[in-house]
């Protein structure tokens, strides 16, 4: 299985956190699924960061690389997808994140109860 991480699944995974659902930890831990961490993810991280919404360690990028995730960069082709979504959701980080589930074919591993309702498949975070 291919899993797209949502901004709180990876927090939660990184700092062990157990929200994180069971069966959500087995799958990020399961070495046969490759995981994904999206830019828009990051980029969704650092503003909470700048804003002070969110304590980070001095050392998260060589956390994340620790991690041995795959990254995923913001296209062209993506963003084209963002605009024929229906607006069920008004968060600009997850309808991007749900686009990039559509159009790559990745499971998002989520609680946000919104992103179900478009046409991706989800693993309750």
């Amino acid at each position: 299985m291919n899993l797209l991480l949502d901004t709180h699944a990876l927090l939660w995974w990184l700092d062990d956190n157990p929200t994180l659902s069971a069966e959500a930890r087995e799958a990020v831990a399961d070495g046969r699924n490759i995981v994904i961490v999206s830019a828009v993810v990051i980029w969704e991280i650092r503003i909470k960061q700048a804003l002070g919404k969110l304590q980070l360690p001095a050392n998260f990028r060589e956390v994340l690389t620790d991690q041995s995730f795959d990254e995923l960069a913001l296209t062209v082709d993506h963003a084209h997808r963002l605009g024929e979504l229906p607006p069920f959701h008004r968060d600009p980080f997850d309808r991007m994140l749900v686009a990039q589930a559509i159009a790559e074919r990745l499971t998002i591993v989520t609680r946000d109860p919104d992103i179900p309702r478009y046409p991706v498949r989800t693993l309750r975070a």
